[in-house]
């Protein structure tokens, strides 16, 4: 399937400018090749392509609305670490895997306080037409962790640490949910300080095993773990 990301209103398919100019001058597609575009909100409009001069068009057979995302659904939100390309890492790998909404949190210890949100955004586009998704996940703004704790349900909210001293579940005692949130700290770790503030607010707090993981590592691990209950 040769997917691409527009707009669908009603009867009416608009393909994103970025994605015409790579229709037509990267990937040198033909006039009456099957195409498939997608909204990223659970709509598909499937046709044939439509090349007039530079531009790229599509002569709609078929939209379907209304298509399912992935359940359960898995929201993580993560501190971004010092190279971003571990992040944006974490990004590609975990919406590949069905993650519905990432989260980025600033943190005591989050020593890359700016991060282009936009980027991430573009990359997880991409990310969701390379795996076929036709709902892309919601990619929100930074948001310092006291604030972020105000837009969750604690009951549905987990964080991942590695203070040994303190008490820890196992991953595989999370009952089945519909809707989960994970907290995955920075290099560095959530700091005691942190970790007794989430407990106030009643988040659970997990062991992710022996092994001590890499802040991108273990937003991957959880990504992994989620999709392997979805199947």
């Amino acid at each position: 399937m040769k997917l691409f990301y527009g707009e669908i209103a009603d009867d009416k398919v608009i393909i994103n400018d970025e994605e015409q100019q790579h229709i037509v001058k990267v990937l040198r597609m033909k006039d009456g090749e099957e195409i498939h575009v997608t909204d990223g909100n659970g709509a598909l409009a499937s046709g044939k392509l439509v090349i007039e001069g530079k531009k790229a068009g599509i002569e709609v057979s078929e939209i379907k609305n209304n298509l399912p995302g992935f359940n359960p659904k898995l929201h993580i939100a993560i501190a971004p670490t010092k190279n971003i390309d571990r992040i944006e890492f974490f990004v590609e790998k975990a919406v590949e895997m069905g993650i519905s909404e990432i989260s980025i949190i600033v943190t005591e210890k989050t020593e890359r306080k700016n991060i282009n949100i936009d980027k991430i955004r573009k990359q997880a586009v991409a990310a969701s037409k390379q795996s076929l998704r036709f709902l892309f996940p919601v990619i929100n703004d930074s948001v310092k962790l006291p604030d972020f704790l105000k837009t969750i349900n604690s009951e549905h909210t987990f964080v991942a640490h590695c203070h040994e001293n303190l008490e820890r579940m196992e991953l595989k005692n999370i009952p089945q949910m519909e809707e989960i949130t994970f907290l995955i700290g920075p290099e560095g770790d959530f700091s005691e300080k942190e970790i007794a503030f989430l407990a106030e607010h009643k988040i659970k707090a997990v062991s992710l095993g022996n092994q001590r993981l890499r802040t991108e590592t273990a937003g991957v691990f959880v990504a992994a773990w989620n999709y392997y209950n979805m199947i």
